[in-house]
């Protein structure tokens, strides 16, 4: 895995902008939350049905990038579509 902060550093040792890494697509998922089912049970499923999940009104859900969680945040409609507003940033451990 990369490490951002540590690639971006020229040779002498000094910062370099993040221009360089602007283009570098990624992958970003958000996680409502999550359950667990047995087959039988998620083979009754039809349309309409609801699947609970762990997280409870108000709580925050996880962002994602690459797979790797880097912050939180919250649900937000915007005209006919579904957004997300981070309300805070999980720092990497090293």
């Amino acid at each position: 895995m990369i490490d951002i902060a540590n690639a971006l550093t020229d040779s002498d040792g000094g910062n370099i902008t993040l221009e360089a890494v602007s283009d570098i697509p990624v992958n970003v998922s958000v996680v409502l939350g999550k359950t667990t089912m047995q087959v039988s049970q998620l083979l009754k499923l039809g349309r309409g049905a609801v699947i609970e999940l762990e997280r409870k009104v108000g709580e925050p859900i996880d962002i994602y990038v690459n797979n790797r969680l880097v912050a939180r945040g919250e649900v937000v409609v915007v005209e006919d579509r579904i957004g997300v507003t981070m309300t805070e940033i999980i720092k990497a451990d090293k």
